[in-house]
């Protein structure tokens, strides 16, 4: 599924109204949206039929890659000096929920939606199931490493191929006890119990992450950009937890980040 096109209809407004009167999540897929185990694409997929749904006149496609030379042409076309260096021809970009686009009325395919979900830190379920960690085996906790931070480069590349967009809905869900935003304590099967802290520079890596949202609070939708005085910003919205995002929080997430882009093209549908 690299590609597919899609009918949708309607004004932006629509698709929040519909989406409470449905009673949220729950009401809009009902059971299936309680399978904690469907990854990000799952949802990105729901949000994608909602919109086919909610908007028939309109043509939406879903893709899982984007190709650093559209990204590289796409500069171009704002400024010849842009885009100009390229060594891979064949290197490209694959958020883990793929990018929705909408086609407006010129023609030209629009950025709705670009989702990704990170997992670091697997130190609770071990914890409750009584195994040591660390090289000699001797440890609750495992030192965080640094693989988190690799997501700084989507964003970027997204930045560049949305330099001329009014918004930004570029949205990470990043799980994991590596990412507690509260001290949580956990127990083991003999009884004890583990503290996982969220102010501890070994354990917690929100802060390697939050470069990416300009030091902003956390668990927000910034889709439409900010603007300082010339400035403009383009925050992506990250999302932070230690469980595992369930399917129903992210699709509520996602549809929130939708709806704001569909506000903010309007004007061109």
């Amino acid at each position: 599924m690299n590609n597919q096109v899609v009918k949708g209809k309607g004004q932006a407004e629509r698709l929040i109204k519909q989406h409470e009167l449905s009673g949220g999540v729950e009401g809009i897929f009902g059971q299936d949206a309680k399978l904690h185990d469907k990854g990000i694409l799952d949802a990105s997929n729901h949000v994608f039929n909602v919109l086919r749904d909610m908007y028939p006149s309109l043509s939406f496609r879903l893709r899982t890659t984007i190709s650093k030379a559209e990204i590289n042409q796409k500069l171009s076309n704002l400024d010849s000096r842009l885009g100009q260096t390229l060594f891979v021809d064949k290197s490209n970009i694959k958020p883990d929920g793929g990018v929705i686009e909408v086609k407006d009325r010129h023609g030209q395919w629009r950025i709705v939606l670009v989702s990704e979900s990170k997992h670091q830190g697997n130190d609770i379920p071990k914890i409750k199931a009584g195994i040591k960690q660390g090289v000699k085996k001797d440890q609750d906790l495992m030192v965080a490493g640094n693989a988190i931070e690799r997501v700084h480069k989507n964003i970027l590349e997204f930045r560049n191929l949305m330099l001329d967009e009014k918004h930004f809905p570029y949205v990470v869900f990043l799980q994991g006890s590596n990412f507690a935003t509260e001290t949580i304590y956990i127990d083991t099967p003999d009884g004890r119990k583990v503290e996982i802290s969220h102010n501890k520079g070994n354990l917690n890596r929100i802060d390697r992450v939050t470069a990416s949202n300009y030091g902003m609070a956390i668990n927000q939708n910034y889709c439409e950009n900010i603007y300082l005085n010339d400035i403009k910003l383009q925050v992506a919205s990250l999302y932070f937890q230690c469980s595992v995002w369930n399917i129903e929080s992210m699709v509520d997430v996602l549809l929130d980040i939708a709806k704001t882009s569909m506000d903010v093209l309007a004007v061109d549908l």
